[in-house]
C-alpha cells in the first residue's frame, strides 16, 4: 500500500443502517483515523427497485449518531465528493468498453461479461486471514454489465475502489469468496491492487447468524431503546478485536489510539447482550449529571412523567443517586419514575408490606424521622440504628417498609438518601398516605 490510507464504507441503501453494517464502517474509520488517512463514503445504489433515497438518509443519520464522520461521501460538499454508484453509470460503461476492446470480454446479448483466463493462479494476503488462494479454472466468467446497463457489484466496486484511490479494503468476512473475481478485474484494467482486510462474522450468543431473535438488528433501535452512541461504538469495536491491555470500557480517542487492524481475529464474534448492556451501564456511569439528564429526559417525557414540574437539578441529583440501576437510559427512566410522581408508588404498592403489628412502633419511628434536623441521610440512618436498638427492631425492618412506600418498590438506592432528596414535605405526604405519619 502507498500513501496515507484510504478505506471506505460502501452501503446499499435498500434497509437501515444494520448492526454488521455498523460494525464494517466502525473498524474502517478507526483504521482511517488511527493511521491519519480517509475515511470515504460510497452510496452503491445501483439496485433501484429497493434503493431509496429515505434509507439513504437513515443510513447517513445512523452514522453520525454513531459520530463516524465521513471525508469523502455524501453531504460533504466540493467537487466529485457525493459518490453514489447511480452517478457513475457512464465510467462503469467506458471500462467495460475498454475490456471489449481489448478481447478480454465478450457481449452476451445487451449483456458484457469478463472472459476468466484458465491457469492462473489468484492470490493476496489478508491482514485478517493470511494468504488466501486459488485457481482461475473454479470461477465461471464474470458479469460485467447486465443487460439492463447496470454493473454488477463484483466489477462496479472495482471501477470505484480504484477510481476513488482506496487503498485498503476492509469489509466482511463473506466477501473473501468475491475478492478472487475482483482481483482479475483490477488486474485486466490495470488497476493497482489494494490491501485487504476481512472481519469476522458477528454470531448470536447461540452461534448462529445475527437476526432479530437475538435483538435489534438496525442501529437506531439501540438509540431508542436508551443505549449511548458511545457505548455501542465501544461494543462493536470489541467484536473482532480488543486493546493489547484487555480493557473493555474506553472512549473513542482511546479506541482510536489502540486500535489495530492487525490484531483484528479471524474468529467469528458473538453480539452478547450482557456485555453491551455491561459497557452501557458503564458509560452511563460515566456521563457528567447534566448531560446524563439530558439524555434521559426524552424517555421520561415519552413516558407522560410530569419532568417539567421538578427543578433540573433535582432530577439530575436523582439520576446520580441511581448510580448506573438501569442498564439503559430507558430503563432508568422507569426505574426512576417515583422520584418525578407519587401515582406509580400508589399504583403498584397498597401498604400490605408493613406487618400489622409493627405499625404502631414504625408510625412513631417515622414520626420522629421528620422531626430529624438537618433533614440529612446520614441523620436519619443514625436515627434509625439507635432507635433500633432500643425498640428492639432491626434497620431493614424500618428501612424495607419506608422504601415501599417511597418508592412503590423493594429495590432502589440507599432509602435514607432517597429520602433526604425527595425532602422532608414529600416524604411526609407519602407516609400520611399509607397511614404511617
Amino acid at each position: 500500500m502507498e500513501g496515507p490510507v484510504r478505506v471506505r464504507f460502501a452501503p446499499s441503501p435498500t434497509g437501515a443502517l444494520h448492526i454488521g453494517g455498523a460494525h464494517t464502517a466502525l473498524f474502517n474509520w478507526l483504521w482511517a483515523r488511527h493511521t491519519g488517512g480517509s475515511f470515504i463514503l460510497r452510496i452503491e445504489d445501483t439496485d433501484l427497485q429497493r434503493s431509496t433515497k429515505e434509507y439513504e438518509e437513515t443510513i447517513l443519520a445512523g452514522l453520525r449518531w454513531m459520530g463516524l464522520d465521513w471525508d469523502e461521501g455524501p453531504d460533504v460538499g466540493g467537487p466529485c465528493k457525493a459518490y453514489r454508484q447511480s452517478e457513475r453509470q457512464e465510467l462503469y460503461r467506458q471500462h467495460a468498453e475498454r475490456l471489449l476492446e481489448a478481447g478480454l470480454a465478450y457481449r452476451d446479448g445487451e449483456a458484457v461479461i469478463f472472459r476468466v483466463p484458465e491457469g492462473v493462479e489468484i492470490s493476496f494476503e489478508d491482514v485478517v486471514y493470511g494468504r488466501v488462494s486459488m485457481m482461475s479454472e473454479t470461477l465461471k466468467d464474470i458479469v460485467l454489465m447486465k443487460s439492463d446497463g447496470m454493473p454488477t457489484y463484483n466489477y462496479a466496486v472495482v471501477v470505484d475502489d480504484a477510481s476513488m484511490g482506496i487503498n485498503m479494503v476492509i469489509r466482511g468476512e463473506d466477501h473473501i469468496s468475491n475478492t478472487p473475481k475482483q482481483l482479475l478485474l483490477y488486474d485486466a484494467l490495470g488497476f493497482r491492487r489494494p490491501d485487504f482486510g476481512h472481519l469476522p462474522m458477528i454470531l448470536g450468543t447461540d452461534k448462529k447468524k445475527l437476526s432479530k431473535r437475538h435483538g435489534a438488528t438496525s442501529v437506531y433501535e439501540y438509540r431508542d431503546m436508551g443505549y449511548l452512541p458511545d457505548a455501542v461504538f465501544n461494543f462493536l469495536a470489541l467484536l473482532g478485536w480488543c486493546p493489547r491491555d484487555g480493557r473493555e470500557v474506553f472512549g473513542r480517542s482511546e479506541a482510536v489510539r489502540l486500535f489495530e487492524i492487525q490484531k483484528v481475529t479471524k474468529r467469528a464474534a458473538v453480539f452478547d447482550m450482557d456485555k453491551l448492556n455491561f459497557i452501557n451501564q458503564e458509560h452511563v456511569k460515566s456521563l457528567p449529571k447534566m448531560d446524563r439528564l439530558e439524555m434521559t429526559l426524552p424517555f421520561w417525557k415519552e413516558l407522560c412523567y410530569p419532568v417539567d414540574s421538578h427543578e433540573r437539578e433535582y432530577l439530575a441529583d436523582a439520576l446520580e443517586l441511581m448510580e448506573g440501576r438501569g442498564q439503559t437510559l430507558r430503563k432508568m427512566a422507569e426505574f426512576s419514575d417515583y422520584f418525578l410522581s407519587f401515582d406509580p408508588v400508589k399504583a403498584r404498592y397498597d401498604g400490605s408490606a408493613v406487618d400489622e403489628g409493627k405499625k404502631p412502633i414504625l408510625r412513631r419511628f417515622y414520626r420522629e424521622m421528620l422531626e430529624t434536623e438537618p433533614w440529612k441521610a446520614e441523620e436519619m440512618e443514625s436515627l434509625a440504628r439507635t432507635w433500633g436498638t432500643s425498640e428492639g427492631i432491626a434497620l431493614k425492618e424500618i428501612a424495607m417498609p419506608l422504601r415501599f412506600m417511597l418508592t412503590g418498590g423493594k429495590v432502589s438506592p440507599g432509602i435514607f438518601h432517597v429520602a433526604e432528596l425527595m425532602g422532608k414535605n414529600e416524604v411526609r405526604a407519602r407516609l400520611s398516605h399509607f397511614g404511617m405519619a
